[in-house]
């Protein structure tokens, strides 16, 4: 295997690495549509075996592409990517077009999934931009790359000549939400904050006039059918964060990406998930403590994953 690109190897190709992902499964949305794939590319590349283990690659070299072309070898049957930033996890190798020898291979481990997003691919190799769209769990997707596609870096890192074009083989191992999904649940405590939601799901907070609790609150807002999040679990969610008092946005990770890091930044709020089931929506207030001031949290559950031991 050749050196890996700077770009790649920077990331060590996850955002995060962790073991035993769950995931709600979800239909399908009507507006996406892959079936306008490139017959071509397809017949070009073989994948043999089970989506997310090692495949058996076959690349009919030399590949010539006047632009890049990308097909669903398999179409898998689980939660649709709907948004470039929602979690996903997903094994990918790559090959040389013009000899199909392999120069890149994530690890194919399955208690080593590792989390990503479509925009973060995107970052890595620019044709990759709109690979992941609509593609959905269970799908192993064959892109041909042109060297622009591919990206110079990645050209250079790889030490491929510059007019040598790259093969993906992509296996969508597994999809996250990329919002709460549940039933609607009735709150009738006095004072709390109301939350309201866009039409992507992003939450908005209305801080009532009103002294904060002195003590924490929790309400469920929307109650998700996943498994209920354990102790030993991390929640990948996303936040939303407002001060009580100034009513000002402290955190948002809905213009970002989904977030792992809650039991560091608020380790009450991330303890208050646990029993919650995935793809519910918590609402959280937390009382001024230390200096600290009063917060309301509204928290998606979009999955659970365990952290690895080592």
């Amino acid at each position: 295997m050749r050196k890996t690109s700077a770009v790649l190897a920077s990331l060590s190709l996850a955002v995060l690495a962790l073991t035993g992902c769950t995931a709600v499964s979800s239909e399908a949305s009507p507006a996406c549509d892959r079936s306008a794939d490139d017959a071509g590319i397809r017949d070009a590349v073989t994948a043999e075996g089970p989506i997310g283990q090692t495949p058996d690659v076959s690349v009919f070299a030399p590949l010539q592409l006047t632009k890049s072309a990308v097909a669903d070898a398999t179409v898998g049957d689980g939660r649709q990517i709907v948004d470039d930033t929602q979690g996903l996890v997903a094994e990918i190798s790559i090959f040389r077009g013009d000899t199909g020898e392999q120069i890149f291979a994530t690890s194919y481990d399955e208690n080593r999934g590792q989390i990503s997003t479509a925009a973060h691919w995107a970052q890595q190799s620019p044709g990759l931009a709109t690979v992941f769209d609509c593609a959905t769990a269970g799908t192993r997707i064959v892109a041909g790359l042109t060297p622009e596609d591919f990206g110079e870096n990645n050209v250079q890192g790889f030490g491929l000549d510059p007019d040598t074009n790259v093969v993906f083989v992509i296996d969508v191992v597994d999809v996250f939400l990329d919002r709460a999904e549940g039933t609607l649940q009735f709150n009738d405590a006095k004072g709390m904050p109301t939350v309201v939601r866009a039409s992507d799901g992003t939450p908005g907070i209305i801080i009532p006039d009103a002294a904060a609790p002195t003590k924490q609150q929790v309400q469920t807002l929307i109650k998700g059918d996943g498994d209920p999040v354990t102790a030993d679990q991390l929640p990948l969610v996303n936040v939303m964060a407002v001060g009580w008092d100034d009513k000002q946005v402290i955190s948002n990770t809905w213009e970002q990406t989904f977030s792992v890091d809650l039991a560091s930044s608020a380790p009450t709020v991330a303890e208050a998930l646990v029993g919650q089931p995935v793809g519910s929506q918590v609402l959280v207030v937390t009382p001024a403590a230390d200096g600290a001031p009063a917060v309301a949290y509204v928290v998606d559950i979009l999955g659970a994953v365990t952290a690895p031991t080592q």
